[in-house]
C-alpha cells in the first residue's frame, strides 16, 4: 500500500506512529484520576474531533489513491525542514506529557490532586502541547506534498486553539489565582517569552 511513497512520506508515517505511542502511553497512565472540575462542553468535543480529522486525513493519502488529485510539488528542502519540525514536535509532545505527569487530561478539567506545573518545558511555555501540535501541523505540510493531507491538521486545529487556549487559561486562573497570573507574566503561550 505504501509502494511508491517517498522518504518524507515514510518519515511522516514513522513520526505519526511515534506521536501516537507517546499520547497513548500517557493516556493510560492518567486513567482513574479523580475529577474535581470539568470545563469541556460540546463545542470543545467538536473542535478536538475536527482537529483530529486533520491528523487522520494523511492516512487516507498514504494508504489510498482518494486524495491523489490534490498532489503538488514541494521544493526538496521542505522535506528536510519538515523532518526537523516533526522531530521537535515529537520531543515537545513527549516532554510536555512527562512534565505534566498525572495532571494531564485530553479534556479541560482539574483533577483532585492537580498542581501547577512550572518546570521542564513549562518553565518557558504555558502550552507546549499546543506548540507540539502546531509544529506537527507545519511538519505535516512540509512532508506531504498534497494540499489536503499536508495542510489539513493546521487548518482544522486553528479553531481549537483560538477557542480552547483562552478557556484553559481562565480555568487555570480560577483554580490557581495569583500563582497562575504570575506564571503567565513570565512565560509565553506557545513560544518562550524573549522579553519581560
Amino acid at each position: 500500500m505504501l509502494k511508491g511513497r517517498n522518504t518524507f512520506e515514510i518519515v511522516f508515517l514513522v513520526g505519526f506512529v511515534a506521536g501516537s505511542v507517546v499520547r497513548n502511553a500517557y493516556m493510560a497512565r492518567c486513567k482513574g484520576v479523580k475529577l474535581e472540575k470539568q470545563c469541556s462542553n460540546v463545542l470543545d468535543f467538536i473542535l478536538v474531533s475536527t482537529a483530529g480529522v486533520g491528523m487522520i486525513v494523511p492516512l487516507l493519502y498514504l494508504f489510498t489513491p482518494w486524495l491523489d488529485f490534490a498532489k503538488y510539488n514541494l521544493p526538496g528542502w521542505s522535506g528536510w525542514v519538515g523532518i526537523v519540525a516533526f522531530a521537535g514536535a515529537i520531543f515537545m509532545l513527549w516532554r510536555s506529557h512527562a512534565d505534566l505527569g498525572r495532571n494531564w487530561s485530553a479534556k479541560l478539567r482539574i483533577t483532585g490532586q492537580h498542581s501547577l506545573v512550572t518546570n521542564g518545558v513549562y518553565r518557558y511555555i504555558r502550552h507546549p502541547m499546543y506548540t507540539s501540535h502546531t509544529l506537527w501541523a507545519i511538519a505535516q505540510g512540509l512532508l506531504l506534498s498534497n494540499w489536503l493531507a499536508g495542510w489539513a491538521f493546521l487548518v482544522l486545529s486553528l479553531p481549537l486553539y483560538i477557542v480552547r487556549i483562552p478557556k484553559e487559561e481562565r480555568m487555570m486562573l480560577e483554580h490557581f489565582g495569583e500563582e497562575y497570573r504570575q506564571y503567565m507574566s513570565r512565560t509565553g503561550r506557545l513560544v518562550p517569552r524573549v522579553w519581560k
